[in-house]
């Protein structure tokens, strides 16, 4: 998809979320608001909006000289591990744990620091498994994935990591060996090597860094030995809007089995989509050209 005009209130409001989590300084939160102003007339209007806040972001932290996110990032890491038993149950518990733990990783994608200020981590839950996700392709996922035994899963936010987690443990459980990808520098509240570790996803599967600190998966710029294993891999679980925004790529997707889970958090994507906001998606790759 392409940046919209719509898209520009959203980078400030990014920014303005970042500042007020890495400093109580107001004069430097405005010094850091005015400092942004070129990345986002630099916007290149053909490119996906993680392209553009992927700049954003750095510029963000170099004014900081911090990143703003760290703090909340394990604090909601933690809240997730104490959710994490209760969740096991309901998964061990249900008559097709595959459904109900696929369902828990689209909820988790609620945790998003870069785009909301509270989230409502339960009733998001409750939402999932027991209301229509809006685009439940999961029979296609079920019946494609019967056919790989390598899964190449691309993490998205840390505290929603523990929700991927549970995922993962189903899909190793049915024998899948997964390889999970997180950032390979800070950027947002995205997953890095040390979110992964902190949930404990590490004794679960292997993992591996993109070489990136780029929102969602902009493959010129990962590292070459994370492209090879991207453009290698015949089964692929996208989570999250940024990895959506930027795979969700004709030329990039190719014939692969590719599976997007999210929820659809703004106005520009849900109307790419011709969906509501705040809608849950799991999607395959066909859905529809954007």
């Amino acid at each position: 998809m392409k940046t919209h005009l719509d898209c520009f209130p959203c980078f400030l409001r990014q920014t303005l979320i970042a500042v007020r989590l890495g400093t109580k300084n107001e004069t430097l939160q405005a010094e850091v608001l005015k400092g942004v102003m070129d990345e986002i007339k630099a916007t290149d209007m053909s490119q996906p909006p993680a392209y553009s806040t992927t700049f954003l972001h750095r510029k963000i932290r170099q004014l900081l000289g911090k990143d703003p996110f760290r703090e909340i990032k394990s604090e909601y890491n933690q809240i997730a591990l104490g959710l994490y038993p209760e969740l096991k149950k309901k998964v061990e518990s249900s008559r097709d744990p595959l459904w109900t733990a696929a369902r828990l990783a689209i909820a988790g994608n609620v945790i998003d620091f870069g785009i909301f200020t509270s989230v409502d981590i339960i009733g998001t839950i409750e939402k999932a498994l027991h209301s229509p996700i809006t685009i439940d392709e999961y029979k296609t996922f079920k019946d494609a994935l019967d056919k790989h035994t390598e899964i190449f899963y691309l993490l998205d936010n840390a505290g929603e990591i523990l929700f991927d987690r549970i995922l993962i443990e189903v899909l190793t459980g049915m024998g899948k060996k997964v390889k999970a990808v997180v950032k390979g520098q800070p950027v947002l509240n995205d997953s890095t090597i040390e979110d992964a570790e902190e949930v404990g996803l590490t004794d679960v599967c292997e993992i591996i860094d993109n070489g990136s600190d780029c929102i969602g998966t902009i493959l010129e710029f990962s590292s070459p030995e994370f492209n090879s294993e991207f453009r290698n891999a015949g089964f692929i679980i996208s989570k999250g809007q940024g990895n959506f925004e930027t795979v969700y790529i004709p030329e990039i997707i190719g014939t692969r089995d590719i599976f997007f889970l999210f929820q659809s958090k703004c106005d520009v994507v849900s109307k790419e989509l011709g969906l509501s906001k705040g809608s849950m998606l799991l999607m395959a790759r066909d859905y529809k050209t954007l």
